[in-house]
C-alpha cells in the first residue's frame, strides 16, 4: 500500500485489515494492563486536541459535507453527518464524561468461601479488541473509541465513507491522545479506506477481533449478522410498545403514551404500537387521539380503534411489525393483560415495552413474561438509554440475550472470569 496526501490507496483489503487487527491485539494486552490514570489521561488529552483542532475539524467535515451534497445525500442525511461548534462540543464533554465514569476493569466481586477453605468469586476483565462498523455520525468515533479505551479494550473502527475525512481527523487527535499518554496509538485505529471489502475482511477476523458491534441501517447489521464469523452485539429493530391496562390511571396513561412517540420520532426506543384494554378504550382513546393528530401522528388502527376515533386509517398485518422511525403509529384494543403480552412477544423486537397500570400483580406478571431486553412500568419507553440508566454513556443497544443485552455502556464492554485465592491449598 502506498500513501498519498488524502488516506491510503489499498490494493489488497483482506491484508490491509488484518494488519489493523494484528496491532490492535498487540495494543489490547498493554491497555489491559493500563491503570485508570493512564486511560483517563488518554481521554483528557484527545479532549484536548480536539478542542485544539476545531478548525481542522470543520475543515475536514466540510469536505465530506461538499462531496455528499454532490452525490445527493438527503436533508437529513447531511445534518447527521455535519460537524459543528455544538456537536464537536459534545465530543469533547463526552470524552471527558467517560474519563469520570468509575472503571470496571479489575472488580472483584462475589467472593466466598468453599467448604475446602478456597474463596471463588469473579473478576471483570476487557472483552479485547472490539470492531465497531457504524454510518453517518462522525462523533461516534470518539464516543466510541471513549467507551472501549475507558474499558481497557483496543478498537478498530470503520465508518461510513460519507465521513471518511471528519473521521479520520478524529482519528488523528486520538492517536496523539494516545501518544500523549503513554498508551499504544494501535488501541484505537480507524480504518483509512472507503473499500465496502474492509467490512467483509473486519468481521471475518476472529483471531484479531473479539466482538463486532454494528450501528446503523437494518440492511448493514443484517449483512453482518449473517456474514460475520466473530460474534456480534447488535439490535435490529425498534418495534416498542405501551400497553395501557385497564386498571392503569388515566393521567398517567396519556403522558407516558404521548411521549413514548413525540418525544423523539426517530429513535430505536420510540413507541411504534400502542395497545389498549378494551374497557378504557372508548374513553381513553379519544382524548390521545386528538393530542397525536395535533402533532401530526398519522394514526393506524384495528377496527375498533378506527371505530373509537377519527382520523385512522386501517392497520394491516405489516403494520404490527414495523419500526416506522416517523410520526406514524399502529394502536391495537386488547381483550386482557394475556392478550397484550402475546401481540408484544409475538410482533415486537425484544427492544423496550413498558405497560401502565396500577396493579402490582399485573406489572410484575408484565416485567416477568414480556421478552424485551427492557421493560418498564408506568415509564416512556424513550427511557431505554444508557445515559437515562445511569450508564454514563452508551456504544448501543443490543437486543441480543448474549453477551450483553440493552443499553451497553463500559461493563457491557467487559467480561467477566472466574478467580481462586488460597492457602497451599490441593484437592482431595
Amino acid at each position: 500500500m502506498s500513501q498519498t496526501a488524502e488516506h491510503l490507496e489499498i490494493t489488497d483489503v483482506a491484508a490491509y485489515l488484518r494488519g489493523l487487527g494484528e496491532r490492535a491485539r498487540a495494543a489490547s494486552r498493554v491497555l489491559a494492563a493500563a491503570d485508570s490514570g493512564a486511560k483517563n489521561a488518554a481521554l483528557d488529552a484527545i479532549a484536548a486536541d480536539l478542542d485544539a483542532q476545531r478548525d481542522r475539524l470543520v475543515a475536514e467535515n466540510r469536505r465530506d459535507l461538499d462531496a455528499g451534497a454532490a452525490k445527493g445525500l438527503d436533508a437529513a442525511l447531511l445534518d447527521r453527518l455535519e460537524l459543528n461548534a455544538a456537536r464537536i462540543d459534545g465530543m469533547i464533554e463526552g470524552l471527558r464524561q467517560v474519563a469520570a465514569l468509575p472503571d470496571p476493569v479489575g472488580e472483584i466481586f462475589d467472593m466466598t468461601y468453599r467448604p475446602t477453605g478456597i474463596q471463588v468469586g469473579r473478576m471483570r476483565v476487557p472483552l479485547g479488541v472490539v470492531g465497531i462498523i457504524y454510518e453517518s455520525r462522525p462523533n461516534v468515533t470518539a464516543d466510541a473509541a471513549a467507551l472501549c479505551l475507558k474499558s481497557g479494550n483496543a478498537t478498530v473502527l470503520r465508518g461510513g465513507s460519507e465521513a471518511f475525512h471528519s473521521n479520520q481527523a478524529i482519528a488523528a487527535s486520538i492517536r496523539r491522545g494516545l501518544d500523549a499518554a503513554g498508551l499504544p496509538a494501535d488501541a484505537v485505529q480507524v480504518v483509512a479506506t472507503t473499500d465496502r471489502a474492509a467490512v467483509g475482511s473486519m468481521i471475518a477476523l476472529p483471531e484479531f477481533i473479539d466482538v463486532i458491534i454494528p450501528r446503523g441501517g437494518k440492511g448493514l447489521i443484517e449483512r453482518i449478522s449473517n456474514e460475520a464469523r466473530v460474534p456480534v452485539i447488535k439490535h435490529l429493530d425498534g418495534i416498542c410498545h405501551v400497553y395501557v391496562d385497564d386498571e392503569a390511571d388515566p393521567t398517567k396513561a396519556f403522558d407516558v403514551a404521548l411521549n413514548a412517540k413525540t418525544q423523539r420520532y426517530g429513535t430505536c426506543n420510540t413507541m411504534e404500537t400502542l395497545l389498549v384494554h378494551d374497557t378504557v378504550a372508548a374513553e381513553f382513546l379519544p382524548e390521545l387521539a386528538r393530542a397525536y393528530v395535533a402533532k401530526g401522528v398519522e394514526l393506524r388502527g384495528c377496527a375498533k380503534t378506527c371505530a373509537l376515533i377519527d382520523p385512522c386509517s386501517a392497520a394491516d398485518a405489516a403494520d404490527w411489525d414495523t419500526e416506522y422511525l416517523a410520526p406514524i403509529l399502529a394502536i391495537r384494543v386488547v381483550d386482557d393483560l394475556d392478550q397484550a403480552i402475546a401481540h408484544i412477544n409475538t410482533h415486537g423486537s425484544q427492544h423496550t415495552d413498558s405497560i401502565v397500570t396500577e396493579n402490582i400483580t399485573k406489572a410484575r406478571r408484565f416485567l416477568r413474561e414480556v421478552d424485551s431486553s427492557s421493560v418498564m412500568v408506568n415509564a416512556s419507553t424513550r427511557f431505554a438509554d444508557g445515559f437515562e440508566y445511569g450508564l454514563g454513556a452508551e456504544i448501543g443497544i443490543s437486543t441480543d440475550k448474549f453477551h450483553a443485552r440493552g443499553p451497553v455502556g463500559l461493563e457491557g464492554l467487559t467480561s467477566v472470569k472466574f478467580i481462586v485465592l488460597g492457602d497451599g491449598h490441593v484437592r482431595s
